[in-house]
């Protein structure tokens, strides 16, 4: 994506099975699930570079030790801090004599959660990153959580738990959510204390039932009913209790593997199988509307907590966001740019022997890819039709010349510095922005070669404007074509993803301007009308008007047009942006149907709330994410 934009996060839950001598014994560690719980993270890296965090519980800790770590730290290299963090508080305990240690060693534990963080709402510093940790001195009420998700519904949640009594100090989602299953937590060992202390149970006795017969998929099913967005939300208790819940909808993904040694849960399939060394079969995806629940004892069992509705996982994932190394993805973004073949041979009239074809960034090589085997059938095809029209006429040398015919492909663009905050005068930040991509030269001939470069989407088109177009036009191309493997993105997002105003979005803005440049200006002014009117009614109720913004005019039409905005001014390059279209996105990743940022069908009510109020915010030239004047203002 040349447009860099904040996503959802990655997660990690793994439960050891056997006691630690055994790994010990077996692999040469007794950090065998803090050494995997390492990897696992930064297989997932590309999910998060802004803060990372773990826990660990220690089941075996004896009354004074301390059961449940936590280490959290902020930026790009916040997994190496962690780690190192942690290895520096396991090299001390390692110094002390033998009868001033504890049963084990920081963090070495049977049961472990990972965080990777985007910050995806605006809130920054350590209080937010993830895990987040409610103590009590019962160990059954050690609540730590961790998850890649965002609610839709915030206030209805806080103003839920508020009538409950509660009193939150913040009105964040975790926080919020947090305290909403703490409190279920709390009233569940309280139910159970006042059960088995009925039957005559007192002490240790009492306390090991309570852990026993703790009931977290109960705990789970009640308090996430209201719940709207999407997520998965992993959790363990002090006392060795775990689960992982993804959301009705499936929006966000998980996948998890079990045997009799471990039980691991992550955000992408591929870190599992290159860290334990296990087939695609091997593994499972955690169901829409499901949980995995993880006893003290180790035992497990999958659970539908809610019944699914409009499944809708998330299509960028697939276009974007999860690494391309797994095996559907990567056919599934192949597909994508192969389906792309014939609006580009349109674009470039069927000359294929002077297109020149690459890609911009590295996250578009594989539909790349794809569209060099586009374009190879399409010239496989021109062959055969020749050799066959004239096959009976043909020489030995004009076969030769037939298939010598090759497709052109160059890496023509080169990422080669970052864009630095130190110059802040706009002219000379966007002439500074114009070198953030270098190119190769002498490989276009000039005023003959099309040039045709594939990105995975384009968001804002600030980077294509700004740097792409105006390098790649050095070159002098005849006409230079950027295809987005993604249809149009118009909508905003509330599920997880760093697109939430209208005003980001060049496909937005291309049709505000088409409206005006035909004298339709009511139709903004109508949808204004209609989402204002809706504001404050409930989110079930709320109907996305802003379709009507798009709606009298083509994809083509608004294409055009964003062809033209992100053209320089000293531009004499003629240029085309190609978009795929949502029917072959949906051909390409059948089973992941979510498309609301290109359609603006919402799979929750709280979708159609965000977009509802985003479009409100640009009419009334007001910056805030949709998602946070929705919550307590007295509160912030």
């Amino acid at each position: 994506m040349s447009d860099p934009i904040k996503h959802e996060c990655g997660i990690v839950l793994m439960r050891l099975l056997k006691p630690l001598e055994y790994y010990k014994a077996k692999y040469g560690t007794t950090r065998f699930g803090l050494n995997n719980l390492y990897l696992l993270m930064e297989k997932q890296h590309n999910r998060g570079q802004e803060g990372a965090g773990i826990a660990c519980v220690n089941l075996n800790a004896t009354a004074g030790e301390e059961y449940i770590f936590r280490e959290r730290a902020l930026g790009n290299g916040a997994i190496t801090d962690v780690f190192n963090s942690v290895g520096r508080q396991i090299e001390a305990y390692e110094k002390m004599p033998d009868n001033e240690r504890c049963t084990n060693a920081p963090f070495v534990g049977e049961l472990y959660i990972g965080h990777l963080r985007y910050s995806t709402i605006g809130r920054s510093g350590i209080s937010y990153a993830h895990p987040f940790l409610r103590r009590n001195n019962w160990k059954s009420k050690n609540l730590c959580l961790a998850g890649n998700f965002n609610l839709a519904n915030v206030d209805e949640i806080f103003d839920h738990i508020v009538a409950e009594g509660q009193h939150p100090r913040h009105n964040a989602d975790t926080f919020i959510i947090l305290e909403q299953l703490g409190g279920r937590l709390d009233s569940e060992v309280e139910h159970l204390y006042t059960k088995f202390a009925l039957e005559g149970m007192a002490g240790k006795e009492l306390n090991q039932a309570i852990e026993q017969h703790l009931d977290l998929e109960r705990i789970i099913k009640r308090a996430t009913a209201m719940w709207d967005g999407g997520f998965v939300i992993c959790g363990l208790t002090g006392s060795g209790d775990a689960f992982v819940f993804r959301d009705k909808w499936g929006i966000r993904p998980a996948f998890y593997f079990a045997n009799d040694e471990i039980i691991v849960v992550t955000s992408e399939r591929p870190a599992m199988q290159t860290v334990l060394n296990i087939a695609t079969e091997e593994i499972q995806e955690l169901n829409p509307g499901a949980g995995l629940f993880i006893k003290q004892d180790g035992s497990f069992k999958i659970s539908q907590i809610h019944q699914t509705e409009n499944v809708a996982p998330c299509s960028f994932e697939r276009i974007y966001f999860s690494r391309g190394s797994d095996r559907d993805i990567y056919r599934e973004r192949k597909t994508l740019g192969r389906l792309l073949t014939p609006q580009i041979l349109e674009a470039i009239n069927q000359d294929v022997d002077h297109t020149v074809l690459s890609f911009i960034p590295n996250t578009a090589e594989v539909a790349y890819y794809g569209m060099m085997e586009g374009f190879e059938n399409y010239l496989n095809q021109q062959k055969t039709a020749a050799i066959l029209n004239k096959k009976k006429t043909l020489s030995e040398a004009e076969v030769e010349k037939i298939l010598q015919k090759k497709i052109r492909t160059e890496k023509l663009t080169i990422k080669d510095i970052k864009l630095r905050t130190f110059i802040t005068e706009d002219k000379n930040r966007n002439d500074l922005a114009a070198h953030v991509y270098d190119i190769t030269y002498g490989t276009i001939k000039e005023n003959e070669d099309y040039i045709v470069v594939i990105d995975d989407s384009i968001v804002r088109g600030t980077t294509l404007k700004q740097s792409i177009i105006k390098i790649l036009s050095r070159l002098k191309p005849k006409k230079i074509v950027i295809v987005s493997s993604s249809p149009q993105i118009r909508y905003p997002d509330c599920y997880g993803i760093d697109m939430s105003r209208m005003s980001e979005f060049i496909a937005f803005n291309a049709a505000i301007e088409l409206l005006k440049e035909r004298g339709m200006e009511n139709v903004i002014h109508e949808v204004y009308k209609k989402s204002k009117e809706q504001e404050n009614q409930p989110k079930e109720w709320i109907v996305n008007h802003v379709k009507d913004i798009y709606a009298p005019f083509s994809d083509t039409e608004i294409a055009k047009k964003i062809g033209e905005m992100v053209t320089p001014d000293n531009c004499t390059v003629e240029v085309e942006i190609i978009y795929q279209t949502i029917e072959n996105l949906h051909v390409a990743c059948p089973k992941h149907n979510g498309d609301w940022y290109f359609s603006g069908n919402y799979p929750t009510p709280g979708g159609n709330r965000i977009v509802n109020q985003a479009f409100i915010n640009y009419y009334e030239k007001n910056d805030l994410r949709p998602g946070k004047q929705t919550t307590r203002k007295n509160n912030k």
